[in-house]
């Protein structure tokens, strides 16, 4: 039941006030300066959001078209990106949405939120892993693309109701780009049922981000509250859940996928299973075992290979070598998290100096 906030129109007026896209706009293009769609709108930052926020206020604001290409970090992923003025209006619509799913949000769930991230994720799973006998790995199939966009919706009508805001939200949800094609069926579902409802959410959108996590805060609390898991671990679609007994742990898998057919998205059924915590088990691009971190060695070669393309286009005069230089810091400090230092000077050192 939806809680009625913003019943009176108040969280609209936010988002079409001028100031508050302007806020929104230096948060958009932060470390972004140079990119010259980006550098083009800060041109005339104030005019623009004027006008955004006309647009926005007069209901004849429509998302632009997308960028997208394909990437495979480890996996094949279509990342899209939205115009800048679009990405504007994704920060004015999640800074706002923020607080009210934020206080409902578990403790330990770690993506695209503040004082989270990976590396809490990570710390968090190798205390649970020192504490615990066994870990259930889970990962949801094809996350992004397999997102109902009617069950997102929803779950943010299960908060909000303020029906101006909805109806920029609904724009930005509806006028996501094609997606790769999943075809799943669920209880109660007829033959044409998976190809009459509009499926997948960008990769690269904040707001696709955050509406995961609107969407599996349900899991979140089920797992939690109702089954009474609470040794629990989630990075967006990656979670690992703690206990004493592999029994009860591929039990709870089965009411996990239960739980995620009723949100109309699928386990991945090759992917995660049950763990001991002596063994080795992978997680957010470390391998865990006995209580320690190691790097995946994918991570490495990407990392590698990625470097080093870099450093060509620096020597080619195509890339400036502070943007090298800050993928090199990042991923330092990525790799720090891992208990062997070794590799850290394998990867920067010789022809990487870092």
């Amino acid at each position: 039941m939806a809680q009625g906030i913003g019943k009176h129109g108040e969280l609209y007026a936010r988002l079409i006030d001028p100031a508050h896209l302007l806020r929104c706009a230096r948060a958009a293009a932060r470390g972004k300066r140079r990119n010259p769609a980006v550098a083009a709108y800060w041109l005339d930052l104030e005019p623009r959001c004027f006008e955004l926020a006309r647009r926005l206020r007069e209901g004849t604001w429509r998302p632009g078209g997308y960028t997208s290409f394909w990437i495979q970090e480890p996996k094949l992923r279509l990342i899209s990106a939205a115009p800048f003025a679009d990405r504007v209006v994704h920060h004015a619509l999640v800074s706002i949405l923020e607080p009210f799913f934020e206080r409902r949000f578990v403790a330990h769930s770690y993506a695209c939120r503040r004082g989270k991230g990976t590396h809490r994720a990570l710390r968090r799973a190798v205390e649970l892993s020192r504490r615990r006998r066994f870990v259930l790995k889970c990962d949801v199939a094809k996350f992004f693309p397999s997102l109902d966009r009617s069950m997102v919706k929803n779950s943010v009508r299960d908060v909000i109701a303020d029906q101006g805001f909805l109806r920029v939200l609904d724009l930005v949800i509806d006028h996501g780009n094609a997606q790769e094609t999943v075809v799943a069926w669920f209880p109660g579902d007829e033959l044409y049922t998976p190809l009459q409802r509009p499926l997948g959410l960008p990769i690269g959108n904040l707001t696709s981000q955050f509406l995961a996590n609107v969407v599996l805060d349900r899991l979140d609390h089920h797992v939690m509250d109702d089954l009474g898991f609470g040794d629990y671990v989630r990075y967006c679609d990656d979670f690992l859940v703690f206990g004493d007994d592999a029994d009860e742990l591929w039990w709870l898998r089965e009411r996990v996928a239960e739980k995620l057919a009723r949100l109309r998205l699928r386990l991945h059924p090759r992917k995660g299973g049950v763990h001991a915590c002596t063994g080795v088990f992978p997680f957010l691009g470390f391998a865990i075992a006995k209580g320690r971190t190691s790097l995946l060695g994918g991570s490495v070669r990407r990392a590698t290979r990625r470097l080093r393309v870099m450093e060509r286009l620096v020597k080619e005069g195509r890339l400036a070598a502070e943007s090298l230089q800050r993928s090199k810091q990042a991923w330092r400090a990525h790799a720090s998290h891992a208990d062997r230092q070794g590799i850290i000077r394998r990867v920067l050192g010789g022809s990487l100096s870092g």
